[in-house]
């Protein structure tokens, strides 16, 4: 038996070709490997979206690389949870949808991170308002303004109490996603990748989110429209210690409305955020980023951009029933806002959004506790130490926080679209602007928050316990709800009754 072998019977030359070509289909095997390993598990995809309010709607701003479920996890929780949700799913927690049948809720935006699609919030989430009129079961949305559905809190405590769940196994989820009511489909590889992969991370995630805000459960509760914007922001971002030794009393409660974003140009310069913490329009816009997941590593600062352009000049939206409106007591009231309301708010004709600064010289600046007098519990939650930490945020690039301060009170703001922010004052403690012109001890003391059914009359939502719907009872003698201040005569409390209604129909046209 011969030991030669295919070598012995080729040239030397023959051989160093052979070799060659050996390493070249390496190097083509390692080169393809390296490039699927990229497109699957490095590559980011990103739905994109043509138009700009689409965009504002689903567009990704990068919170689902650090912060995101995987999409078919996202889809199967409603389902595992039904229990907890009922037949709403994420609109239990206040989630809008454009139109019925939608995939995902107004506010989640999707894309794929290490070869998983993975979903989480973007900047409409908090921004985009309803109304429906009184009769009339339409629901309007209105892009741009403060949500008035969403239940953050209650949102964060699911996720919360799904982590500690015994129940939430690796067999139980891929079960779920697999079902008819969600229709995930795995196959064998994607099966294997949920079990060993996904679940454990998901299943990490949510426990430490329970650690991390565990604080949370401390809390008053925040109600549909509200949130604590900086006591969750210090705790994810910068670990601080949140236990009852660190935080109670007023700085643990200062939940406060979401803000309209409508018109932002005539606001750079302004102190923006209720307290007035910083001046910048890009600061604030990633700050809030932040708070919706993103991290200064993952953030997609180009989406964000885009996001900008759109609000800078969207305009307010008109008052709803134009005709609804009376035309001479408005110009009543006209009169009155210059007089009592200009000077902190800034004034415009129908043409003119940029609000003369020099001679409003009150527009845009901080009015200290002491004279507004209204709830502390959003001032006190932020504090010189956290405005700090908040100032080594994008450390390295161009846009490196440098403005946050904190302030002695609370910051005037621009009134356009006023009749759409309902309800009033920082934390939402007054629920229509009529109640709002009244002294504090005159307006109510419970109502309830929840409804969207707009008062036309008193401008703001319905706020009985027979307004429909799911109602949150808000009790403004508990800390943060505090429903005092902005009142006096520089405030126009102490009008009579037909000067106050005047002012509400003027601010209709805003």
């Amino acid at each position: 038996m011969s030991s030669d072998n295919d070598n012995d019977r080729k040239t030397p030359v023959e051989i160093a070709v052979a070799r060659h070509r050996r390493w070249w289909l390496a190097v083509v095997v390692m080169l393809l490997l390296a490039l699927v390993y990229y497109l699957v598990f490095v590559n980011q995809y990103v739905v994109a979206f043509k138009s700009q309010s689409e965009h504002f709607m689903h567009g990704s701003i990068g919170s689902e690389t650090a912060t995101g479920p995987p999409y078919w996890v996202f889809k199967a929780l409603p389902v595992m949870y039904a229990d907890k949700l009922g037949p709403e799913g994420w609109s239990r927690f206040g989630f809008l949808y454009e139109k019925p049948g939608d995939d995902l809720p107004i506010g989640v935006s999707r894309r794929v991170v290490s070869g998983v699609e993975r979903v989480w919030l973007n900047c409409s989430v908090c921004h985009v308002g309803t109304y429906h009129l009184p009769g009339d079961p339409v629901r309007h949305l209105i892009a741009g303004a403060p949500s008035n559905n969403l239940r953050l809190q209650e949102f964060i405590r699911f996720f919360i109490d799904v982590g500690r769940d015994p129940g939430l196994t690796a067999d139980a989820l891929i079960a779920t996603i697999d079902s008819p009511k969600v229709g995930g489909d795995l196959n064998v590889f994607e099966r294997l990748v949920y079990r060993y992969v996904v679940f454990p991370r998901v299943k990490s995630a949510f426990l430490d989110l329970g650690t991390q805000l565990d604080f949370v459960k401390r809390q008053e509760d925040w109600g549909p429209g509200r949130v604590d914007t900086f006591n969750p922001y210090k705790a994810l971002q910068f670990n601080f210690p949140m236990d009852e030794a660190h935080i109670s009393g007023a700085a643990l409660n200062g939940s406060s409305d979401y803000p309209a974003i409508w018109r932002q140009r005539p606001r750079e310069g302004m102190n923006l955020h209720w307290d007035g913490n910083n001046d910048s329009v890009a600061e604030r816009n990633l700050s809030a980023a932040l708070g919706a997941g993103v991290t200064p590593v993952t953030v997609d600062r180009a989406s964000i951009k885009r996001i900008e352009n759109w609000m800078w000049d969207l305009p307010s939206p008109p008052f709803p029933v134009a005709a609804k409106i009376d035309q001479a007591k408005a110009g009543e009231g006209k009169t009155l806002f210059l007089h009592y309301c200009a000077d902190c708010h800034g004034f415009k004709d129908a043409s003119d959004y940029s609000y003369d600064r020099q001679r409003f010289t009150r527009l845009g600046k901080t009015v200290p506790l002491a004279d507004i007098g209204t709830d502390v519990g959003r001032w006190t939650s932020y504090t010189e130490n956290f405005a700090a930490e908040q100032n080594l945020l994008y450390a390295g690039y161009p846009w490196r926080f440098s403005g946050f301060h904190k302030t002695d009170g609370y910051a005037n703001h621009p009134l356009d679209g006023i009749w759409a922010r309902s309800p009033y004052l920082h934390n939402g403690s007054v629920p229509t602007l009529r109640d709002l012109l009244e002294p504090s001890a005159k307006r109510p003391p419970v109502w309830f928050r929840g409804s969207d059914e707009f008062d036309l009359a008193k401008v703001g939502y319905r706020s009985d316990q027979w307004a429909g719907g799911d109602l949150f009872r808000y009790d403004t003698t508990r800390p943060g709800n505090g429903n005092a201040g902005h009142e006096g005569y520089r405030y126009g409390t102490e009008l009579p009754d037909a000067a106050k209604d005047a002012l509400v129909e003027y601010m209709k046209t805003l």
